[in-house]
């Protein structure tokens, strides 16, 4: 068989070259497990960022270190635990 002349590349020609080159280098991931419902640990605590207006705050922290567990105590009474 005689060789064929080659025709010239053209972006197009690359980028499907190239995009196929991708498709068979990566692999499909395995979907990730379901998250389960979170079961609250008893005593261990998650830190947030909580907004309180001023007075509110300085009432708790009046009382010297602690403040913290008693700001606690008063929303754990709040929502009845």
């Amino acid at each position: 068989m005689a060789d064929q002349p080659r025709r010239p590349r053209t972006l197009n020609d690359a980028r499907s070259e190239a995009e196929a080159a991708f498709k068979r280098a990566t692999t499909k991931v395995a979907d990730a497990l379901p998250k389960t419902a979170a079961v609250p640990v008893p005593g261990v605590r998650e830190q947030v960022t909580l907004r309180i207006d001023q007075d509110v705050l300085a009432y708790f922290q009046e009382g010297g270190p602690g403040w913290q567990d008693r700001i606690n105590a008063a929303l754990r009474k709040a929502a009845g635990k």
